[in-house]
């Protein structure tokens, strides 16, 4: 089963770095989190990617070119020439195809523009700024039960701020306290299963899939939400970034299944 990975946003709301590379590429712990929701799937037996880039897509390219180099021990010999003699052989089982699919293409058109590399299987899909401890192979369980068109996961998303608690009738505020889970909501945090006939539900590259496509697979009865109550975080902000980069530090990333 293929992974489909959006990557090719603006990542305006994380500019501090996201105008320089795209933000699939910022880095956790020394690693793009795009290579981290990558290892995540891999370990779960998914190693086929097709990554739908745009924004700064030149640079995903070329960090997938020059990983083999990247992570081997190498001898440069200036006296032959520039001969390369690689000491190690350090690889991921992936296949990684990188699409441009546009600067400005809204996530549908995105979707829409690598099915020819689907063909007519199910696949996967999810976006290149969350990850998740997510047990992949149980959502694809529990995606072949239903039978339909799609599953997204469905994680809680706790209030950012402390909360207030006003009376009805008097509108008096009668207690504050601190945010917790259950003050939250469940929310679409990607990682879904989708059968080929979603290409029917994308139209163009103005085609967004978290709007319209959404709202049709809804009303047609043809979206199931496989709900996850574990560990699930995205990267839109610098502070986002940072809570993360501060659990690889401190050994506590729970996403980071493969090395448990």
């Amino acid at each position: 089963m293929k992974v489909v990975i959006l990557a090719g946003g603006y990542g305006s709301r994380i500019s501090e770095e996201s105008h320089l590379k795209p933000k699939p590429m910022i880095e956790i712990g020394g690693r793009p989190i795009l290579w981290h929701i990558m290892k995540e799937y891999s370990y779960y037996g998914f190693h086929d990617f097709i990554i739908c880039a745009g924004y700064k897509q030149q640079m995903i390219k070329q960090w997938f070119a020059d990983y083999y180099l990247y992570n081997s021990d190498i001898t440069i010999d200036f006296c032959k020439g520039g001969q390369m003699t690689v000491h190690n052989h350090v690889a991921e089982p992936w296949k990684v195809t990188v699409i441009d699919t546009g600067l400005d293409t809204m996530t549908g058109g995105r979707i829409l523009r690598i099915q020819k590399y689907i063909g007519d299987e199910t696949f996967l899909l999810t976006y290149g700024d969350g990850v998740s401890d997510l047990n992949i192979r149980k959502l694809t369980e529990f995606h072949k039960k239903h039978k339909k068109i799609a599953t997204l996961t469905a994680v809680y998303t706790e209030q950012r701020f402390g909360v207030l608690e006003i009376g009805s009738k008097d509108h008096c505020v009668h207690a504050f306290r601190e945010k917790s889970q259950a003050d939250g909501s469940r929310i679409n945090a990607g990682y879904m299963v989708l059968e080929p006939s979603i290409f029917s539900y994308l139209k163009d590259d103005h085609t967004v899939f978290e709007q319209e496509t959404i709202r049709q697979l809804v009303a047609d009865g043809q979206l199931y939400a496989y709900q996850h109550d574990g560990f699930w975080q995205c990267m839109d902000t610098k502070r986002e970034k940072e809570k993360l980069e501060d659990m690889v530090a401190q050994g506590r990333a729970p996403w980071m299944v493969w090395e448990h």
